[in-house]
């Protein structure tokens, strides 16, 4: 047990080797670096610095890849290198059209479990993956169905936070606002691989692969998010999102493991994680269009769509969603009006806000000189030419 615990060891430092590792910190980093400029193209300001996405990129993921490194490496979810190597290259095509949602392991997963059921036998793969013909497809399938899990639980836990606000047309060609939520994150987890060492239990592994020789690869999943929310706001959507996905995963589980004793189910348990995420975001889509702008220019009051961090409105608890009705006693519709409001006493702000749930609450709180133009708030207003200027 000694030699397996110094090849965890091994595994662990092989993730400093995994070129995916550093792909997904420079995708973040693009990642972010293309919100800056959008929110700069619509507001002439940045809302979050373009290391945003970098700071999801390593929160929650690491503690699910530990826990599903526990349970990969206690019934021995063995998977060949080669496979490891292609659902890599995948992650990485996938990476390039900077869709975030298509991150999915119901997609890189789903689209590696395909090229190797259709593919994995033709001569012209197997020079290039000789391992892939010795793939669990069971343990594939309950892989993918384990980060689905992970995949909505870490929507549920942040996928709505801090999202971006930026402008957009409506369907009836209006300027109205959305929020965008962008999230790439790292879950390595420890898997079991096709190696050198023998089997240190009798029983172990339950899934095995290859030749029966194994060792330790901590491997880097990336799993993305994406999702652009105008008719509802982003903790409501998103949460949806999240619920829909555990849902599914729940579902694609049960399939998995049942496969373990009649193999075709794992096709089916893939197919289904595949087209059912697909659906999902569709659904989610045309759910949000459905209902009126939430961010839309309204008959009373003027709706926040952005709040800057670390401004006076943050300190005011002012929230994305919020309706100012009045500022300093006086009815507000419009941008103009709220700041020729603020301006009526330079030394003190109070306002009159409605929240999501129709209360209404009052906000106060002391003004420096000139900073009324600087509370850090972001309406919907219109602008020339921003849509042809977004990233």
């Amino acid at each position: 047990m000694s030699v397996w615990g110094w090849e965890a060891l091994r595994g662990i430092g092989r993730l400093w080797m995994q070129p995916l590792f550093y792909y997904g910190i420079a995708l973040a980093l693009v990642v972010g670096w293309r919100r800056v400029r959008r929110e700069r193209s619509h507001f002439h300001i940045r809302v979050y610095d373009m290391f945003q996405e970098s700071k999801f990129f390593w929160r929650n993921g690491l503690t699910a890849g530990a826990v599903l490194s526990l349970v990969a490496v206690m019934v021995g979810m063995v998977v060949p290198r080669d496979t490891i190597l292609l659902i890599a290259l995948v992650t990485i095509a996938i990476g390039f059209t900077m869709q975030m949602r298509l991150l999915s392991p119901a997609y890189t997963i789903g689209l590696a479990f395909f090229i190797i059921s259709l593919f994995g036998h033709r001569p012209a793969l197997q020079r290039f993956f000789p391992g892939l013909s010795g793939t669990n497809m069971t343990v594939l399938a309950i892989l993918l169905a384990l980060l689905l899990f992970v995949e909505a639980w870490l929507i549920l836990r942040n996928g709505a936070a801090e999202t971006s606000p930026q402008l957009a047309t409506s369907k009836r060609g209006l300027t109205v606002g959305e929020h965008w939520s962008q999230r790439l994150w790292l879950v390595p987890v420890l898997l079991p691989v096709t190696g050198d060492l023998p089997s240190p239990l009798s029983w172990w592994p339950l899934f095995p692969a290859g030749d029966g020789a194994y060792s330790l690869m901590l491997v880097p999943f990336l799993l993305g998010f994406s999702q652009r929310m105008q008719g509802m706001l982003p903790n409501v959507s998103v949460r949806l999102a999240g619920q829909r996905v555990l849902l599914l995963a729940a579902v694609v589980s049960v399939l998995a493991i049942v496969s373990y004793w009649y193999v075709p189910l794992a096709v089916v348990a893939v197919a289904l994680a595949f087209f059912g995420r697909e659906w999902l975001a569709f659904f989610q889509h045309r759910q949000d269009r459905s209902q009126p702008p939430y961010f839309a220019k309204r008959e009373q009051g003027l709706v926040i769509l952005g709040v800057l961090p670390h401004s006076k409105a943050e300190k005011m608890a002012l929230q994305i969603g919020d309706v100012i009705v009045k500022a300093n006693g006086i009815p507000v519709k419009t941008e103009a009006e709220f700041y020729e409001a603020l301006q009526r006493n330079r030394a003190f702000c109070k306002l009159e806000v409605v929240d999501e749930e129709g209360e209404v609450r009052f906000v106060q709180g002391a003004l420096y000189e000139d900073e009324h133009h600087e509370l850090g708030l972001l309406f919907v207003k219109e602008r020339e030419n921003w849509a042809s200027e977004a990233v």
